[in-house]
């Protein structure tokens, strides 16, 4: 009877060993379709995602208004309802202030843009004559200049950029009614996100409590509380210190005449964000521009004030804002932002320090937990 039940035990797995290599090898197989369904699954719950994660960036800011309403004892009415005023009122800031950019700032940003594409080739031709006329042993007329400004006489900027093409493009990217649609429901679903966010936290908290043990619980909750920590300051804290590198460096630019202030201001101000190599290379694009429409002499003095104006606040704004700072080595930091950046662009440059922040939380807590547990 037991070498029986042995025999069917040994079937049974068996058996299922070979439906688990055939349903492993029907979905390599079929990997494309797999594809192409979980990419309309993902455009389906694109407005969710995206709302989501508006009400996880408004979260800190409306919890914070709710509290001082709630507080409001005199005004029985506003305590009563201090959740959904926070909720209107963080919309309503969020709402002028668009309204305040697009009247203002975009329209600045978009008339430069245009005009320095419509300009571009004069810009160079002025740039080539000046530097024909430099004596002969300038450090400018060296053969690795010389070798960069050949490789770039014949590119004509209108040709990759201008208003017709970029309107093609952006027909081509958006949809503009789908789009539209999803925008507005995205905003309904942080709005219904941030209004029952505590419903929706006790009941993630009840389910983690039926589904996993008493101490996984408790150590998933610890980490999923440190990592948002991570996540949001900075997240938050990069997009509010781009703003105000963007401000500043844009006034400085004014003040000493520099073309396109505002958009090399701002354009400095959002690579900022991007730690390290960011700066670098805004610097680098908006030292370019200014040579072309203001000659070299310009250009090094807005480097020498920008270069200011970083320090400024690598050391001061930023660890201010940042109140709880990462705690990871520089080298850690380029490490992350160069992997980040060739595997996943933009997007991974700019979310791989905290990334790499949240690893070294997790591998410093297991090399402590092993050094305990073998003392």
């Amino acid at each position: 009877m037991e070498e029986k039940r042995r025999t069917i035990t040994k079937w049974i797995y068996w058996f299922s060993f070979a439906v688990a290599v055939i349903a492993v090898y029907k979905t390599l197989d079929n990997f494309s379709m797999i594809g192409v369904w979980l990419k309309n699954l993902i455009n389906v719950l694109m407005p969710f995602i995206f709302g989501t994660l508006i009400a996880y960036l408004l979260y800190v800011p409306c919890r914070k208004l709710e509290h001082i309403y709630a507080k409001a004892k005199k005004t029985k009415i506003i305590a009563k309802k201090a959740r959904p005023l926070s909720v209107f009122t963080i919309y309503f800031i969020v709402i002028i202030l668009l309204i305040v950019s697009f009247n203002f700032l975009i329209p600045v940003i978009a008339n430069s843009v245009i005009d320095l594409v419509n300009h571009s080739q004069e810009y160079y031709n002025s740039a080539m004559k000046n530097l024909e006329n430099m004596p002969e042993d300038s450090i400018l007329k060296n053969e690795i200049v010389t070798d960069i400004i050949n490789s770039v006489r014949n590119i004509n900027i209108k040709q990759f950029i201008n208003m017709d093409k970029l309107a093609e493009y952006a027909k081509g990217a958006i949809d503009i009614a789908t789009k539209v649609f999803d925008f507005f429901v995205a905003i309904v679903v942080s709005v219904y996100i941030l209004l029952q966010r505590r419903e929706i936290l006790d009941f993630i908290r009840k389910m983690g409590q039926a589904i996993l043990k008493e101490n996984t619980y408790k150590n998933m909750g610890k980490y999923l509380h440190r990592t948002n920590d991570i996540f949001f300051n900075f997240l938050a804290g990069q997009f509010l210190d781009g703003i105000v590198v963007g401000i500043i460096t844009s006034v400085a630019m004014t003040i000493m005449g520099v073309k396109y202030a505002v958009l090399l201001g701002f354009m400095i101000g959002l690579f900022n964000m991007i730690p390290y190599f960011g700066a670098i290379i805004a610097v680098v694009i908006a030292t370019i521009i200014t040579i072309l429409t203001g000659g070299i002499g310009q250009a090094i003095t807005m480097v020498i004030v920008v270069t200011i104006l970083q320090q400024i606040d690598a050391n001061i704004i930023n660890p201010k804002i940042i109140a709880n700072s990462l705690k990871i080595s520089p080298l850690l930091v380029i490490f992350g932002v160069t992997v980040g950046g060739a595997y996943f662009g933009v997007w991974g440059m700019f979310l791989a320090v905290p990334i790499i922040a949240v690893l070294k939380l997790f591998i410093t807590d297991y090399i402590e937990y092993k050094n305990e547990v073998r003392q």
